[in-house]
């Protein structure tokens, strides 16, 4: 019996990305798998002094043990000479008095060890304290939470409305988009050691070859030519979003690491709020990113050509333009945009490969509460998403905080399904 051809392209698509992803782990060195791994960490006060004489336990696989504590610059370091994961205790009781974690759930972090020869910094963040600080502080803090992560949310929700806006496409795999390029940056950084200033352009560059131009070429345009409903369409995107997450953690590891170069890095203290450089620059390079791509939509021709594609694909075609050159071009910006967001979770939180799935509803929330299709409807309702998770916590426990933006995604398809910007012939 022949094989399906989707089936065929299917299978071609999903073995071309798994070499693209295994090829830069076959080339890492294997000298450095003969040096050990440190553990290490800076820990200091809410005014950025060094905390000294502060317990720090480390357990591990093969019943590993040590007990350090910090030196008078409040640094400590462990040496680790097996693979695994390492679960690392700070003693809070040695902590001193009017100081403690600014996040409780903290007081033990987990460290991955999967190639011997890279150092891992292990973060305790040092505050006054959650519940010391006044609800004003921590309202003006969250709104500037709100605000950065809106901001990447915007990046990611663009990139889904771009190409929804000219294929149809509903893509449950664009969380994974943001997971390789997250886990690219940390591939170039802390395994390869180079500079995540360079780290992070590669990682966009080569998640927009891969999940921009090869994944339109090898997947999505070969079930367009057969005429392939949306509805089926869709159903693929599930599964394939399913495969590349369980494919992540086959290659990945299950747990969240931390890129070397910023794991530590201090905020600066601005009036009410914190915030790291790492984090302004992320955002700087976010909205200049989000700026670039509205003025592509605006001022180019195929920008323009984009958005008439988008109106009418069959009059845009008959008036000449190359709609399938269109539609590859929206891809590559759309997955350099989410690859650009997937860089910046993990510069300033980390990366797993749940990352992408995590931020998935925030990024469907946000495009149908701003309008299926439309670029300006994106950037508002990742900035009203944004906002409302982070200012729930006020109300909320924390692990609670993603209900808001589901909440929000119901009440949106019910009361107006066509979202802020959108127009209501867009919909049905």
């Amino acid at each position: 019996m022949a094989k399906s051809p989707t089936l065929l392209t299917l299978g071609r698509a999903a073995l071309l990305i798994a070499i693209a992803l295994t090829f830069p782990i076959l080339l890492a060195s294997p000298a450095q798998a003969e040096t050990p791994t440190k553990l290490y960490g800076v820990i200091s006060g809410s005014a950025g002094e060094a905390l000294s004489d502060i317990g720090i336990s480390i357990l591990g696989p093969g019943g590993f043990s040590a007990q350090t504590s910090t030196n008078e610059q409040g640094a400590w370091e462990v040496p680790i000479l097996t693979k695994g994961t390492f679960s690392i205790t700070i003693n809070e009781d040695d902590l001193p008095e009017g100081q403690a974690l600014t996040d409780p759930e903290k007081g033990t972090v987990k460290a991955n060890v999967f190639m011997l020869g890279v150092d891992l910094r292990i973060l305790f963040p040092i505050g006054p304290g959650v519940v010391q600080s006044s609800l004003l502080e921590r309202s003006a803090q969250l709104t500037l939470d709100g605000i950065l992560l809106g901001l990447v949310i915007a990046l990611a929700a663009l990139g889904l409305s771009l190409i929804f806006g000219t294929t149809g496409l509903t893509n449950f795999a664009h969380g994974e988009i943001l997971t390789l390029a997250g886990l690219l940056t940390y591939y170039f950084s802390a395994i390869v050691g180079l500079p995540v200033l360079v780290a992070a352009p590669l990682a966009v560059l080569i998640g927009a070859v891969i999940s921009g131009f090869l994944q339109d070429k090898y997947l999505w345009k070969p079930l367009r030519r057969r005429g392939t409903g949306l509805i089926a369409m869709l159903v693929v995107s599930i599964g394939f979003a399913i495969f590349l997450r369980y494919f992540f953690l086959f290659i990945f590891g299950g747990d969240t690491r931390q890129l070397p170069q910023y794991a530590g890095q201090a905020g600066l203290e601005l009036g009410w709020v914190n915030i790291t450089p790492k984090s302004i620059l992320t955002s700087t390079v976010g909205i200049i990113f989000i700026i670039g791509a509205t003025l592509w939509l605006l001022r180019t021709r195929m920008g323009k050509a984009s958005r008439a594609v988008a109106d009418n694909p069959a009059l845009a075609s008959a008036s000449g333009i190359d709609v399938q050159k269109v539609i590859r071009a929206v891809w590559i910006l759309g997955a350099a945009l989410a690859s650009f967001a997937g860089v910046i979770i993990t510069v300033n939180q980390g990366v797993s490969f749940l990352m992408g799935q995590d931020m998935l509803l925030l990024i469907f929330a946000a495009v149908t509460l701003g309008g299926l299709g439309t670029a300006n409807g994106a950037l508002v309702g990742s900035l009203i998403i944004g906002l409302f998770v982070q200012l729930s916590t006020l109300f909320i426990p924390t692990e609670l905080k993603y209900v808001g933006a589901l909440i929000v995604l119901i009440l949106i398809l019910v009361i107006r399904p066509q979202g802020i910007l959108g127009k209501q012939e867009r919909i049905g």
